[in-house]
């Protein structure tokens, strides 16, 4: 299991070339891929998203690759921006009756005047690039790694404060049955007592019918067992390599489910309590689902 946060770095030199690679990543739903490439390296994009595509499966990543020239460089003449600068120059000198000339230390100093020439990205350097960028992906998922197995650390502390749990529920509902007998009792002897303390005998076999009834609506044996369910299928799937955040997700959405209906079909304070304490952490492992990959 991997997180969806991380960082990572590769950095490759060649004969005419040095390039840096920077790659981070933070959750999301899905794989939304931003780059910063230069003008120069647009024609790489596609190449480059197909590489982090082949890596990653979900996350925002922000990748910015800086090539660096170290071979002998031809410069361009920005024509137009000179004979233009010129042009307004002579119109000052006209208009204004100016002397002097223009030389060529004000035109150098002139913004854009004169740019490195682009001669295309060649083979060594596109594969130095993407060198880089392989560099970087694993220098990230080493460090996605370690961060996936230290949530899974924290979510095995979550589960087991989950498990804990459910013994408290399973003890108090094998005494509901009992429960529901003595409340019914004790609440029909109250209303139907006479006036002069006499109590009317109850139907031992109506009363049989109505906490049967009572304990059929209030059963969770079939909860607790998809608890016991969801809980171990929870357990292997962290331990399981490649996308399992959208699974875990999942999980926990039936934990919760399955905990709301505990909750909705016992008046138990027992168990009432364990099954907010079971809802309190999901809660908390829903926060640390939502960075893994």
């Amino acid at each position: 299991m991997k997180s969806m946060t991380g960082f990572g770095r590769g950095n490759v030199t060649g004969e005419a070339f040095n390039v840096a690679v920077e790659i981070k990543t933070v959750n999301n739903r899905y794989l939304d891929i931003h780059l910063r490439l230069s003008q120069e390296l647009a024609p790489l994009e596609m190449n480059v998203r197909k590489l982090i595509s082949s890596r990653l499966s979900r996350g925002r990543v922000d990748l910015s690759v800086s090539l660096e020239r170290t071979g002998s460089s031809t410069y361009e003449i920005n024509r137009n921006l000179i004979g233009g600068y010129i042009n307004a120059l002579r119109d000052v000198q006209r208009e204004f009756n100016l002397a002097g000339d223009v030389d060529l230390n004000t035109l150098t100093r002139l913004p854009g005047a004169l740019g490195q020439a682009r001669s295309g990205i060649d083979e060594a350097t596109t594969e130095g690039i993407m060198r880089a960028i392989g560099e970087a992906l694993d220098d990230l998922e080493k460090m996605r790694a370690v961060e996936g197995a230290a949530l899974a650390d924290e979510m095995r502390v979550r589960l087991s404060k989950i498990e804990a749990e459910i013994p408290i529920i399973e003890d108090a509902a094998a005494g509901i049955v009992d429960a529901y007998r003595q409340r019914i009792n004790k609440r029909v002897t109250e209303l139907l007592a006479r006036n002069d303390n006499q109590l009317v005998e109850l139907d031992a076999g109506r009363l049989a019918q109505e906490v049967a009834y009572l304990a059929d609506r209030s059963d969770i044996t079939e909860e607790l067992a998809r608890l016991h369910s969801h809980l171990e299928q929870f357990r292997v799937t962290i331990e399981t390599e490649g996308e399992v955040g959208k699974r875990l997700d999942f999980l926990l959405q039936e934990l919760n489910r399955e905990a709301n209906t505990v909750l909705s079909k016992s008046t138990e304070i027992a168990i009432k309590d364990a099954g907010l304490v079971i809802k309190a952490e999901v809660e908390k492992l829903r926060e640390q689902v939502q960075n893994v990959e």
